[in-house]
């Protein structure tokens, strides 16, 4: 088996065994691609490119069939693999979203993995509905990310201020409905709110600045007591290193980083109007995070081979 084959799953799982994390950068703008590969072979880590739907609606990586098609211009299967984030059952609006289409043509174009977003339901409807999709992703030989709790931050309408969203664990996942959507949905690697939020993305909030977030690291080992699979923190933008790589100790296995890459592209964009002023921005910062956020450079053979 070459590195180009090895599982997904593998490769969190092998992280997680670790006390490593994988990476995962959200590309709401297609050049992005291009220099997030190039910092993740130049750091020789393993990282994911991750697309979501409110990507498309709000930004311009256009779909799921755009983004694929640009990560195979530059793909580096033994350094990027390709993760189709954040189909919501419900949208930040409320509406109903058409997942089961997403997450299908997401499998049909190739994707390594999937993430359903069943967060807005009840337990029981998010595990009926999460179950589903599970069944639909191994079927097709890849792993399926899940949501529990409230990662808040994308909602358009007004949101709680955030110490006392973190002082009163506001959306924050309970331990024991974890260990039962676990053990009911089949789910390879759960999202969970510890006091991480999303960055703003509609438009007349998405230039701000995102609040310095805290993580919650005694919830957080509760929750990797009760669920025996890798943990995933969404929203790691602007959180701090030394509680970051804490939280790879107690579980988490999979980063997910979005605002502070995509404000670093568009803020190149504006000063020097140049889009490979932009992908420079992106390159640097990706390493930058890489190397100092997370600390895990040079970490590419454990994540792919195991510790």
């Amino acid at each position: 088996m070459t590195e180009a084959d090895i599982p997904y799953q593998d490769v969190v799982r092998n992280a997680w065994r670790a006390g490593l994390a994988v990476p995962a950068f959200n590309v709401p703008y297609l050049p992005m691609i291009k220099p997030i590969v190039e910092a993740a072979v130049d750091e020789d880590a393993f990282v994911f490119l991750a697309t979501a739907r409110v990507e498309w609606h709000m930004f311009e990586s256009r779909g799921p069939a755009a983004v694929m098609e640009e990560f195979r211009r530059w793909q580096r299967p033994e350094h990027v693999r390709l993760h189709l984030d954040h189909v919501p059952v419900v949208d930040e609006e409320g509406e109903e979203v058409d997942f089961l289409a997403i997450i299908q043509e997401g499998i049909e174009l190739g994707y390594h993995s999937v993430m359903i977003d069943g967060s807005r339901l009840d337990l029981d409807a998010n595990i009926e509905t999460t179950r589903s999709v599970v069944k639909l992703a191994h079927r097709a030989g890849i792993p399926c990310e899940a949501e529990l709790g409230m990662v808040f931050g994308h909602e358009t309408g007004p949101q709680p201020a955030y110490e006392e969203l973190f002082e009163r664990r506001l959306g924050f996942t309970d331990p024991g409905e974890a260990r039962r959507f676990v053990m009911e949905t089949g789910c390879d690697w759960l999202s969970v709110a510890i006091g991480n939020i999303h960055g703003p993305v509609a438009k007349a909030l998405r230039n701000r600045k995102k609040p310095r977030a805290r993580l919650h690291l005694v919830h957080l080992a509760r929750l990797q007591e009760a669920v025996d699979i890798p943990l995933v923190l969404h929203g790691g933008s602007g959180v701090d290193r030394a509680l970051l790589q804490t939280a790879m100790k107690y579980g988490i296995a999979k980063v997910n980083i979005g605002t502070e890459l995509r404000q670093a592209y568009e803020q190149a964009l504006r000063s020097e109007g140049s889009v490979a002023a932009a992908q420079r921005a992106v390159y640097l910062h990706t390493r930058w995070i890489i190397r100092h956020r997370l600390g895990l450079s040079g970490t590419r053979r454990r994540v792919l081979h195991g510790p």
